[in-house]
């Protein structure tokens, strides 16, 4: 484990910390224009991220079945999909936008249900970052820069969810200090999600290709189950279009230029 990958276990939940910090200040708000802008954005670098950082390496990595080499790419990515669905079934939580909640009936409160459906969809973004490590050791097709460039755009999103967590839990009567902490858990599930990745790697280096789909199934679920819908509604949609746009080339070219 090398500095580069510490590096990007701290970016993501940088942007979870940053987020949540908005409780201690009452004026700062993020305006609906530049939430979905940084949704925008954020769902293009993840959808970019998922195609070349995860998909395409995992096709690499199965040339050998020559025709047959998007076999595991297309399973790993299916059981990504099915997962997080289940996990959305299963897991009680409760959308910002929503007007009710999801996944299993338990009384629980608004606010903690947001905390639980951000802590959802962080977990494939920590997996991500994790496989995307773990394919580099293997010469996976993975450079250090386009890790980097992965966990940034996670970062981004992140933002806008630290507060989505933190900021209500003031209004049902949290402390500022308990309403921080609180929206900072909810990212710590995504450098445990990594680390997780890189420990049971080392047991499946002949499954890589199965990992990397997988991790990309899980972020596509959430880009388009989650970001997309919230970048899309009401207005200033239009916006959010655009920095879809300016995430999926920058992350393009990033890739491209940096692999």
């Amino acid at each position: 484990m090398d500095f580069y990958f510490l590096f990007a276990l701290l970016i993501p939940f940088s942007g979870t910390f940053l987020g949540a910090a908005f409780v201690f200040f009452s004026k700062v708000n993020l305006t609906n224009a530049l939430e979905k802008r940084l949704l925008g954005f954020a769902a293009g670098i993840m959808m970019a991220a998922s195609v070349w950082s995860l998909l395409d390496p995992a096709m690499e990595h199965s040339s050998f079945l020559g025709r047959l080499s998007f076999l595991p790419a297309v399973t790993g990515f299916w059981a990504g999909i099915i997962f997080l669905f289940l996990l959305d079934l299963i897991v009680p939580h409760f959308h910002p936008k929503s007007s009710q909640s999801e996944g299993m009936k338990v009384k629980l409160s608004k606010p903690v249900l947001i905390s639980l459906a951000v802590t959802l969809h962080n977990l494939p973004e920590g997996m991500a970052v994790g496989t995307s490590y773990a394919a580099a050791l293997e010469h996976g097709g993975i450079s250090a820069a386009s890790m980097i460039s992965l966990a940034a755009g996670i970062a981004v999103q992140n933002i806008p969810e630290g507060a989505i967590v933190s900021i209500p839990l003031v209004s049902a009567g949290y402390s500022r200090s308990a309403s921080f902490a609180a929206g900072v858990l909810s990212g710590l599930v995504e450098p445990a999600g990594a680390l997780l990745i890189v420990f049971f790697s080392s047991f499946f280096l002949g499954y890589l290709p199965y990992l990397l789909s997988f991790a990309a199934g899980a972020m596509v679920y959430v880009v388009v189950e989650d970001l997309i819908p919230e970048m899309s509604q009401g207005c200033h949609s239009n916006s959010g279009v655009l920095s879809f746009s300016l995430g999926f080339t920058l992350m393009l070219a990033l890739d491209a230029g940096l692999a």
